[in-house]
C-alpha cells in the first residue's frame, strides 16, 4: 500500500467513523476533516468530480460549524422553561435518558411529588436539549439534583441558560445553588461556580 492509498483510505474511515456520532458539533468538525483529506486525496488522482463534490461539503460543514459555534451561548437559541417537578412531560424525558442519566449520576432519584422540588427543561427551538432539576433546601439554597444534557449538544452547555442567563432562579428567590458530590464530567468551574471540596457553589 503506498502512502497515497493510506490517503484515501484514513479519509474514507474518517468520513464513516463521523457519521457515527450522535455530537452535532463533534460530527461537523470530524466530517470537515474527512472531506478536507478526501479533496486532497481525490486532487492528487485527478479526479476532479469528486473534488468538487468534497469541497462543496467541506463548505457546507464550514457554515453549520460556524452557526453551532455562534449559537453556543446565544440566549435567542436557546431557553429555559420551568415545568412541574410531577410533569408527565419531564417523566417521559428522564425515563426515555435514564440509562444514560445514570452514567453521569448513578445515584439520580427523582420523586416529582416531594415538596421543595424545581424542574427546568433545556429548549433548542422546540428540541429538548437538556434537564436541570433542583430541591429547596431552605434560606434560599437550591441543591442540584440533575443537570443532563442529551448527546447530540453534549459540546455545549445548556445548563448555562438556567444557571446564569434565564434569571429564573433568582426570580424563584434563591440566592446559591450546591451541586451534588461527585459529578461524572462536571463543568460548573466554566460557569461561574467555585470549588467546595467535592461540590460545586454558585452565589446568585
Amino acid at each position: 500500500m503506498t502512502w497515497l492509498d493510506a490517503l484515501g483510505w484514513a479519509g474514507s474511515a474518517l468520513l464513516v467513523y463521523s457519521l457515527m456520532q450522535a455530537r452535532v458539533l463533534r460530527f461537523r468538525v470530524l466530517n470537515l476533516v474527512a472531506c478536507v483529506v478526501l479533496t486532497i486525496f481525490n486532487g492528487l488522482l485527478g479526479i476532479w468530480p469528486m473534488v468538487a463534490m468534497n469541497i462543496v461539503l467541506s463548505a457546507i460543514n464550514l457554515y453549520f460549524l460556524r452557526k453551532l459555534l455562534t449559537e453556543r451561548h446565544d440566549e435567542a437559541a436557546f431557553s429555559a422553561v420551568e415545568v412541574g417537578a410531577n410533569d408527565d412531560f419531564l417523566r417521559h424525558v428522564l425515563r426515555v435518558h435514564g440509562a444514560d442519566i445514570l452514567k453521569f449520576q448513578p445515584d439520580f432519584v427523582w420523586d416529582g411529588a416531594e415538596s421543595g422540588n424545581h424542574a427546568f427543561l433545556v429548549l433548542n427551538g422546540d428540541e429538548v436539549v437538556g434537564a436541570v432539576l433542583l430541591h429547596d433546601e431552605g434560606a434560599g439554597v437550591a441543591q442540584v439534583v440533575l443537570d443532563y444534557v442529551t448527546p447530540r449538544f453534549r459540546d455545549f452547555s445548556p445548563g448555562e441558560f438556567v444557571w446564569r442567563r434565564s434569571g429564573l432562579l433568582r426570580d424563584a428567590g434563591y440566592t446559591k445553588v450546591l451541586t451534588p458530590a461527585g459529578m461524572v464530567g462536571a463543568y460548573y468551574d466554566k460557569l461561574g461556580f467555585r470549588p467546595d471540596g467535592e461540590r460545586f457553589v454558585l452565589d446568585l
